[in-house]
């Protein structure tokens, strides 16, 4: 059993005993309680609780938490990316797929805490992450020899989702059941057929309405950009309030405490998917053409609010624990939709196994929402959901 996002399978040794594992038995504690709680919510002091030792042995490995956050990914990264370097085309998803398991919480602390580390690590992360795109991309071109590079870069972007898809859920299968199911989800992916438009220069964009009559909008619209770009913990009042040009205070006439904001962000986007999907489900003909139209609904909300779908990944760990629980509690209850529907098409497949599937196709969307580079390019938006529609079976 690998180290993932449930626990460690390393054990934790006698207090005052030195391991020779000690700095691996530190990461994986370290992942695991960054995963489960955040970076804002755990000390040293914890990290070295759960691996039995004082926290001044745990700084003679780590200089602080941003040091022990990067090393955390570092790993986990450089793992992945050795392993693609010595497998062949025909390998390649089996590969990621056993990687992405080994390493299960990586995608969660990328996403959602990489904004804690310095400029120089994450550029380091940065780097080792394209290394990992760059080699599926060649893996895949090999695969493909007629594909571009550009829809090679693509695919291998939508790859790398599928893997890093199991970060974000704690379902499970028996093994080999578990990674044979993860590597055909990414053979789905590589393998699908894809054009991009030979011009990659994306349109101009459209300035829109500014909102101007409702103070409350603009501090909303303001602050769900701001916690999406650094983290909850990462923004004062003040810097809402000198985002909208008013005093940070003056936030307080309009909500009682920064928590409600993002509370009033984070149930917006929830709201907003749910009529999308009502709205899909009164238009469809059958389950297949409604799961079809909330998948491109799905699709359209991540690529118009990338803001609010960073907010629904990564900063619901900041909400109260009631509304957490509310929050976490909708998010289950959409995807069940999806579930449902997808078994409905599918009636042979267990509710594990559909909720894989769609927990993967969510993930494509969002990770490419969530890279401008890519959800700006030209016709990008109808390539990942042919890579969506093949990984439900559509």
């Amino acid at each position: 059993m690998a180290y993932g996002a449930k626990g460690s399978a390393l054990g934790t040794p006698a207090r005052g005993t030195r391991p020779a594992n000690r700095r691996q038995l530190i990461l994986a504690a370290a992942s695991d309680l960054l995963y489960r709680k955040g970076y804002s919510s755990i000390g040293m002091g914890e990290v070295a609780d759960a691996v039995a030792i004082g926290p001044s042995a745990l700084y003679r490995h780590f200089r602080g938490k941003q040091d022990l956050l990067a090393a955390v990914v570092v790993e986990a990264l450089d793992g992945i990316a050795s392993a693609l370097d010595t497998t062949s085309a025909d390998d390649m998803a089996d590969l990621l797929a056993l990687a992405a398991l080994e390493h299960r919480t990586v995608g969660v602390l990328w996403w959602r805490e990489a904004r804690h580390l310095s400029d120089d690590s994450r550029a380091m992360l940065r780097s080792t992450s394209h290394r990992i795109v760059a080699r599926l991309a060649e893996l895949i071109g090999e695969r493909h020899p007629e594909l571009p590079a550009t829809e090679a870069n693509l695919l291998a972007h939508c790859a790398l989702a599928v893997g890093n898809s199991v970060s974000f859920h704690n379902l499970s299968l028996p093994e080999p059941e578990f990674s044979r199911l993860l590597g055909e989800l990414v053979t789905a992916a590589v393998d699908a057929t894809i054009r991009l438009p030979e011009d990659a220069t994306p349109p101009d964009a459209q300035a829109g309405l500014t909102i101007t009559a409702s103070r409350r909008e603009v501090i909303l619209v303001a602050a769900a950009k701001l916690f999406a770009r650094n983290g909850f913990a990462g923004v004062s009042v003040d810097d809402i309030g000198a985002a909208v040009g008013i005093a940070g205070p003056s936030i307080y006439n309009h909500f009682h405490t920064k928590t409600d904001i993002l509370v009033a962000a984070v149930f917006r986007g929830d709201e907003w998917l749910r009529i999308d999907m009502r709205r899909a489900f009164a238009r469809a003909t059958d389950p297949a053409d409604g799961l079809h139209r909330l998948l491109l609904s799905y699709a359209a909300f991540v690529a118009e609010n990338p803001e609010l779908v960073q907010l629904l990944i990564s900063e619901t760990i900041h909400l109260p624990a009631d509304a957490r629980h509310r929050a976490r509690e909708s998010q289950h209850t959409y995807i069940d939709e999806w579930v449902t529907l997808l078994r409905r098409v599918h009636p042979d497949w267990d509710p594990t196994t559909a909720r894989l599937r769609v927990q993967a196709a969510q993930t494509v969307l969002n990770d490419i929402a969530l890279t401008p580079r890519l959800i700006t390019r030209p016709g990008v938006g109808d390539a990942i959901v042919t890579i969506c529609v093949r990984l439900l079976a559509l």
